[in-house]
């Protein structure tokens, strides 16, 4: 891979990112100010998992068999970029919430795309993959360090607004237009017949006979209801408490997310899947208890520590369980494993969490809209904690930790 093409992927990943990280953090806040509950904020986020359960089935039927993956790009960043700027002037739940599943549509099958443009320009993906993917995570955060610096120089309110979405709006039409300079990347499944099950990675569903995946598969998919409290009610919680410059600080959790991930390979051999994944759902349930007992005097470290979690959370459950799914699945099947694990965790479990979490800070939200954060905080922690004792009682899988120490002898 030249250092231009480097240049130009790593640019591509920066404004995916961008564009997610300026609407997805500060949605919750926005949607708050213009008067949704709590349980249509939830829903308003499951639009996004909705999409990412739809948007398998357009890469595979559509566009990887009949466009080009930079083309199909363009396209849906210049569409996703109208919808939602014409979205900003919606205050209707029920139509903000089907724009926003509209706009949703338009962006995820761009995750698999950017890696599909990525993977066709690499000679060798598991070295280069994570220099350009890297740039992703620096997008995101750069998105919320400009949200803030808006914050501090020129509009407080921001959070509370419309102009992040309109940030991520001028962003991906910015990104579909980029979009035409990269690397052509033809379909690479032309007069290929493509099912529904190879989209689903039904053909992992053997593996699900093994009791270790079968346990694997039901703790990612349960440990993924909590997780969606924290992606769609931080913002908000915090700047109830009255903190100022929420969507900077909460990119403390991406910087973590850096470093632990260049940390990872240090923990893999010393610790193997099983506690990995361990630390990674305990890590959840101890976020949780920092933010239910935090506050802005006293205990204000302990909801900086909740967002720096951030790297533990994401990386030691996410990433190891990529890792475990790759070393579970014979080559034939991997790809389709990934695509199953994909689907349980992003779009069934964190769309679950996504009701769940909605209806939760509805219950615990006064007449006159106060809401006792503490209250809604402990009950994703008290479930995290459950879904790590039963993974740590029942899973046991010898054969993969045997191949962890093998690969790193």
């Amino acid at each position: 891979m030249s250092t231009k093409t480097y240049a130009q992927l790593s640019g591509m990943m920066f404004l995916q990112f961008f564009v997610w990280g300026a609407w997805f953090v500060t949605l919750g806040t926005y949607l708050g100010s213009i008067g949704f509950s709590g349980s249509e904020i939830g829903y308003t986020y499951l639009m996004n998992n909705i999409a990412a359960i739809l948007s398998p089935f357009f890469v595979g039927m559509i566009a990887d068999r009949y466009f080009n993956s930079e083309k199909v790009m363009a396209v849906l960043h210049i569409a996703g970029g109208v919808v939602i700027f014409f979205a900003t002037s919606i205050t209707s739940a029920a139509a903000l919430i089907g724009g926003l599943l509209l706009y949703n549509l338009c962006y995820m099958p761009t995750l698999a795309l950017v890696n599909a443009v990525s993977f066709n320009q690499m000679e060798n993906p598991d070295e280069q993959f994570p220099k350009v993917r890297v740039w992703g995570t620096i997008g995101w955060i750069v998105a919320g360090l400009v949200i803030t610096f808006i914050q501090f120089n020129f509009y407080e309110s921001v959070e509370a607004s419309t102009v992040p979405m309109k940030m991520a709006a001028i962003a991906s039409i910015v990104m579909g237009l980029y979009s035409l300079t990269l690397p052509p990347t033809p379909p690479k499944n032309v007069g290929k017949e493509v099912s529904i099950g190879d989209i689903l990675g039904v053909k992992a569903l053997r593996l699900m006979k093994e009791r270790s995946f079968l346990i694997f598969i039901i703790s990612s998919l349960l440990i993924c209801i909590p997780l969606a409290f924290y992606y769609n009610f931080t913002n908000l919680f915090l700047n109830d408490l009255g903190m100022t410059g929420v969507a900077g600080k909460q990119t403390m959790g991406q910087m973590s997310e850096v470093i632990f991930m260049v940390l990872m390979p240090w923990f893999f051999v010393r610790l193997g899947v099983k506690k990995m994944l361990l630390v990674g759902m305990l890590a959840w349930v101890l976020r949780y208890a920092l933010f239910a007992s935090g506050d802005l005097d006293t205990g204000v470290w302990m909801l900086y520590g909740g967002i720096i979690l951030h790297g533990i959370c994401y990386d030691f459950f996410f990433v190891t369980g990529q890792i475990y799914v790759d070393k579970k699945a014979d080559r034939e099947i991997r790809a389709s494993a990934q695509g199953f694990i994909a689907l349980i965790t992003y779009g069934v479990g964190i769309g679950l969490g996504s009701i769940l979490s909605g209806h939760i800070v509805e219950l615990f939200t006064a007449a006159d809209g106060a809401k006792d954060w503490s209250a809604i905080w402990w009950v994703p922690c008290i479930f995290a904690a459950a879904v790590a004792l039963l993974f740590f009682l029942t899973f046991q899988d010898k054969a993969v930790e045997a191949k962890v120490k093998a690969s790193e002898a």
